[in-house]
């Protein structure tokens, strides 16, 4: 993928979108004092390079708990017997496939991925790890963690650091 050139007008549009992506094109243009064609184009821009990957809706879990239950978040440690290109990419192929799944990290050193993974409950929980670690002779080992209280969720990358006003 091409590299293209941002400045700190598209850092501070990036900044405003990741905060709240359903503000209007008129709104974000005041926010960063741009006209809102610039804006328009500017956003545009970012999207087709790829900067701006998707906007999505990210749910409360705590209000949606008396709707879906409060369920289980998972923390998952996995390790591979065996490391090769083929068995990593695989497996991994295979996490990120899975409804459950919410993140997937290739880590190390220590284990060579990192899951984060929710479940409504311990046999939904236990039957993701039937799919995904039991029926694989691949795993070698699992370290399963379990969140009691998620004290930060916050999915947006850290620019105000980099924008120079």
């Amino acid at each position: 993928m091409e590299q293209i050139a941002v400045d700190d007008t598209d850092l501070r549009l990036l900044d405003a979108m990741q905060r709240d992506a359903t503000v209007s094109n008129q709104a974000l243009a005041a926010l960063v004092h741009v006209s809102p064609p610039t804006c328009l184009r500017r956003v545009k821009r970012l999207r087709d390079a790829g900067l701006i990957e998707r906007q999505i809706a990210i749910l409360n879990a705590d209000r949606m708990a008396p709707i879906l239950g409060h369920g289980l978040t998972a923390v998952v440690e996995i390790s591979l017997d065996r490391q090769d290109a083929a068995q990593l990419d695989a497996f991994e192929q295979r996490a990120v496939s899975d409804d459950s799944v919410q993140q997937c990290y290739r880590v190390s050193p220590g284990p060579d991925f990192v899951l984060i993974a929710h479940a409504a409950d311990m046999p939904a929980y236990q039957a993701l790890a039937q799919r995904l670690f039991t029926a694989d002779a691949n795993v070698r080992n699992v370290k399963a963690f379990f969140s009691v209280k998620r004290a930060k969720f916050e999915p947006k990358l850290p620019l105000s650091s980099v924008i120079r006003l």
